[in-house]
């Protein structure tokens, strides 16, 4: 083959000589299909046979790189011959002749095929062990021509990731295969980019990753591949997302002030700030593409409302759309007691509105009749058509996939979209994936407010907990128990919401509680939510249905129990539904004794920081970018090379070389970016549909 993109060989590595069933089912085991697959391995570490490294000049653990002369054969261990081991004594012909003793295990064949007197080509990790020199993983290689070396010699060879029961040798061999089967490697990246970010072709990128002639060469491949990655991500998601123009400042209209003159509080620093970058956005002849996100209680509800009114005095309609119908209903009464009173037309549309009522609704809303539509993924539902869609709020936006939202957005023109979040989105995704989206923060709390102290507490040391939380109880203030199961299925140790709350009323006889789960229907989830509002209960035991969208402000305790069972974001969330209000609030982490590493690391996390942003980037760090963007990674979003933890120069660069030239040429049609034009036409990934 004499050209090829690097991740355009589709053919399977069974094609490969040498790769039978056996093979395929260890490459199955490391994600490997197909050539590119392959060569998308990368090395996790290296064997240095480049130069002449003698035994003298190895630290204890080192590799020694040399040739050695055989001095004899021992044998050592066992009464017998046969279960004897055999040891073969050998002087380096470098450095000072140290001798080293070579440890046969499972090898006795060796004495017929290692010589006494012979000189080998010697590979090894010494050790030393009661003040004598030994190794036990080595090898051998005859060479008694210096100027004749073995092929090993003058090498830096890859040590790759193995499954059972491929070998160093076979993964090596199939490498070598590929990278010889193609006479060159095509590029990708325009000239004026590789030589701006010191960048290698691609074909010597592939090579070097590979058969690097030095250290420093390898760098510098792994770098090019990273950096090429990263570019394509980056253009993907921002390739149609013109830059917005001019400086001019958007007002709030009378009913914006009309309400934020209503509120027995200022708006932050932060909300103010994002209501004009939101305004400047809805006011410009381009359609808004803006993430509004914030920590938990920051308040970007209200900043949604504020701006939705912005919309609706252009005559155009909002649609507000939410995750569960909990959460859709509780963003219906907060609309209903702050926006309806100023004569702004609401209705709340979910799966729940059924027959004639669901008819008569959806004729209001295409009439043009309603101005503000609340609801959950019925909105994006073929039967609900809009009058003059302009505006589209999506609250949790991560709880929903890329074709849901624009399901919505479809129903539009030329919508306006702004996106909301409560899990803040950690600084290298908003350079990649969300590279596309305009982003506001809140970052500041209402005034008062009090950091959430948290407690990790063993299950053995709980009842010092109830004790905490009976206090607070006698203070008139509220808590949640929060448990990840409804019931006992009678196969799991983990406790469920049913057996607790019959516990708990045992624990705390006489106070109001309810017991709440995603099983019961909506109005009685409402209902419950209500008398807790009121203070009627005093606490709920529930399910994680409570993680969002819930404002209780005398609420002050959390408990979470097997705490290790829950990710980050969703710890985060749930510590989030304590701590709105002035009163000091607590959560505690209930924990068992057998944590794996990765729970251990959460854990300590939600101990060591309250800080939403701070949370996410540490999530990122421990679970990978996976599902934080709501889209699975498939294509240049499943990312082989580079690291969105651990690549942040280069998620810089490659965000100033797109930004670079989207500007410059948005249509990609200048000569110097023909390049670009041609991998995405031919080069195979761009064909997936996810890729697109």
């Amino acid at each position: 083959m004499e050209e090829a993109y690097i991740r355009g060989l589709e053919e399977s590595v069974t094609t490969l000589s040498g790769v039978g069933p056996a093979a395929r089912k260890g490459y199955e085991g490391l994600g490997i299909e197909t050539k590119s697959d392959l060569l998308a391995l990368s090395p996790r570490s290296f064997e240095d046979h480049s130069k002449i490294t003698p035994i003298d000049a190895v630290a204890d653990g080192g590799f020694a790189n040399t040739r050695v002369m055989v001095l004899r054969h021992d044998f050592f261990g066992g009464r017998s011959f046969s279960k004897r081991t055999l040891k073969i004594q050998v002087r380096d012909c470098e450095g000072k002749g140290h001798q080293l003793s070579l440890l046969c295990f499972g090898r006795n064949f060796m004495e017929k095929t290692i010589q006494v007197g012979g000189v080998y080509y010697f590979y090894g990790q010494i050790q030393s062990y009661n003040g004598r020199t030994q190794c036990t993983q080595f090898e051998l290689k005859r060479w008694d021509d210096p100027d004749d070396p073995p092929p090993e010699w003058g090498k830096i060879l890859p040590v790759y990731p193995l499954h059972t029961p491929l070998t160093e040798r076979n993964i090596r061999r199939d490498v070598t295969a590929v990278l010889s089967s193609v006479v060159h490697f095509k590029d990708e990246l325009p000239e004026k980019v590789v030589t701006q970010y010191h960048l290698l072709s691609m074909d010597e990128a592939i090579r070097q990753l590979h058969r690097p002639q030095n250290m420093e060469k390898y760098d510098s491949a792994r770098r090019t591949l990273a950096f090429d990655e990263l570019f394509y991500m980056q253009l993907l998601t921002r390739r149609g997302h013109a830059e917005r123009k001019g400086n001019e400042i958007s007002k709030p209209n009378k009913t914006e002030l009309k309400l934020i003159e209503s509120l027995p509080f200022s708006l932050t620093k932060d909300q103010m700030t994002s209501l004009s970058e939101i305004r400047k956005d809805l006011d410009s002849e381009e359609p808004m593409n803006r993430l509004l996100q914030g920590d938990v209680g920051s308040g970007k509800t209200l900043v949604a409302w504020i701006s939705a009114l912005h919309v609706v005095a252009e005559k155009k309609q909002v649609a507000f759309m939410a995750p569960t119908e909990l959460l859709a209903r509780q963003h219906a009464d907060s609309a209903a007691a702050l926006i309806a009173p100023l004569g702004v037309r609401l209705a709340f549309l979910t799966g729940a509105v059924k027959g004639k009522a669901r008819k008569e609704l959806l004729g209001q809303i295409a009439d043009g009749n309603v101005d503000i539509i609340i609801g959950t993924h019925a909105l994006f539902s073929k039967e609900v058509v809009f009058h003059n869609l302009g505006y589209v709020i999506i609250d949790e936006q991560h709880r929903f996939g890329v074709e849901q939202r624009l399901a919505l957005t479809g129903k539009a023109q030329v919508p306006d979209l702004l996106l909301m979040t409560a899990t803040p989105i950690p600084r290298t995704l908003s350079l990649t994936v969300f590279g596309s989206l305009n982003v506001s923060t809140l970052k500041t709390m209402p005034p008062g407010r009090k950091p959430v102290i948290t407690y990790l507490v063993l299950e053995s040391s709980r009842q010092r907990m109830y004790d905490s939380i009976a206090v607070e109880f006698r203070r008139g203030h509220q808590a949640y128990f929060v448990y990840p199961r409804i019931d006992d299925t009678g196969e799991s140790e983990l406790r469920d919401v049913t057996t607790m709350f019959d516990y708990l009323q045992k624990q705390y006889p006489g106070v109001p509680s309810a017991l709440m789960h995603s099983k019961l229907e909506e109005e009685e989830k409402m209902d419950i939510l209500e008398r807790f509002k009121k203070g009627e209960l005093k606490y709920l035991v529930s399910t994680s249905v409570v993680e969002v969208g819930i404002d209780i402000p005398n609420a002050t305790c959390m408990v979470i129990e097997h705490a290790d069972r829950f990710g980050l974001a969703a710890l985060h969330q749930l510590r989030g539904r304590v701590g709105r209000s002035s009163l000091q609030s607590y959560c505690f982490l209930v924990f068992s004794k057998e944590l794996s590493d990765v729970a251990k690391q959460r854990l300590s996390v939600m101990k060591q920081t309250t800080d939403g942003f701070e949370i996410a980037e540490k999530d990122l760090e421990i679970r990978g970018a996976g599902d934080i963007t709501g889209v699975r990674q498939s294509g240049f979003l499943d990312l082989k090379f580079a690291s969105l933890s651990n690549n942040l120069d280069l998620l810089e660069e490659t965000r100033d070389a797109v930004t670079a030239i989207m500007r410059d040429d948005p249509g990609l049609l200048k000569a110097e970016n023909a390049i670009i034009r041609q991998t995405m036409t031919d080069s195979p990934v761009f064909q997936q549909p996810s890729a697109s």
